[in-house]
């Protein structure tokens, strides 16, 4: 008799749920090299390009390796108007930890989910129903707790992280429409390419080398770890779907906070934690309405893919 080499379900969701948890830590060290070579002196469209161009070198090899083809497309237009929301999303959210912990950045944008509602009602003609409209209104309370914009501590590039939040949830957005209509290679391909030609010219036009060894490892790593956490990701979903993986993406926050504290020193002060807390309280409970609605109508759930 054939003993089957299939894992239980339970184990196929732990591993996910585990994959997706060092994935998490991994776009940690994306953001915690950026900030580094942005203190050092790099310039923005230096990093971005860095970030994508290796990722995108990586999708290209594992497409021919595969006989994938990847220009062909009919959605195009969306394809490249994707790709220009992430390329918008890394671009402020880059600049933004220039002069932002990790924790605030982290924070703000993790009101991602509050825009997506927003955007679904005239993107994908979604109704927004009171407890939803709720949830949005508590996730806006803690961008308030967060920024503090009537004190003096409030920083106008925490604007630049509200641009970000924004551009992630287009980004969302988009997926959304192309999920099903066009394969993962071929998303992953018009995204990278758009963020590396985006940025090509500005910085191979400025490229400035680092000075220091933590400054090469950073540059050497962040396209790595880009494209390694991509990779987790989607082995992730490939064992679990989306509704049991959403709950734990806010544990990046932590990830955050702990290495803006360790590596820049910078402590998270209450009011962020608890502008942070609020504001996890709202994604998580807008993901409980719409794990809800998938259950009575399992054929609508999404997975959803990021860079």
């Amino acid at each position: 008799m054939a003993v089957s080499t299939v894992p239980p379900l339970a184990d196929r969701r732990l591993a996910a749920i585990l994959l997706s948890l060092v994935a998490l830590l991994i776009f940690t060290g994306v953001d915690t090299c950026a900030k580094w070579l942005v203190q050092a002196g790099l310039p923005i469209p230096q990093l971005v390009f860095s970030r994508y161009v290796g990722h995108l070198a990586l999708v290209l090899v594992l497409a021919f390796m595969a006989g994938e083809g990847l220009w062909r497309t009919e959605n195009r237009g969306t394809a490249l108007l994707r790709g220009g929301a992430l390329l918008a999303s890394t671009v402020t959210n880059f600049w933004a930890l220039s002069y932002l912990p990790l924790a605030t950045t982290a924070a703000i944008l993790f009101t991602s989910p509050l825009w997506v509602c927003l955007l679904s009602i005239p993107m994908l003609g979604e109704r927004v129903g009171p407890r939803r409209w709720m949830a949005i209104g508590v996730g806006f309370i803690g961008i308030l707790v967060v920024t503090r914009p009537l004190s003096g501590s409030a920083h106008w590039a925490m604007l630049l992280s509200l641009v970000a939040s924004v551009c992630v949830a287009l980004y969302s957005i988009l997926t959304r429409r192309l999920a099903g209509r066009e394969s993962t290679a071929t998303l992953q391909f018009y995204a990278a390419l758009i963020a590396t030609l985006g940025t090509a010219p500005l910085a191979l036009g400025d490229w400035h080398w680092p000075t220091d060894a933590p400054g090469w490892l950073a540059l050497a790593l962040i396209g790595v770890f880009g494209w390694g956490g991509h990779q987790l990701l989607t082995v992730a979903h490939r064992f679990a779907p989306a509704s049991v993986l959403a709950p734990f993406v806010y544990v990046q926050i932590v990830f955050m906070a702990a290495s803006g504290w360790i590596i820049f020193g910078d402590a998270p002060d209450g009011w962020v934690m608890a502008g942070a807390g609020i504001v996890v309280a709202s994604g998580f409970y807008i993901w409980l309405i719409e794990r809800q609605q998938a259950r009575r109508a399992p054929s609508a759930e999404v997975v959803e893919s990021a860079l």
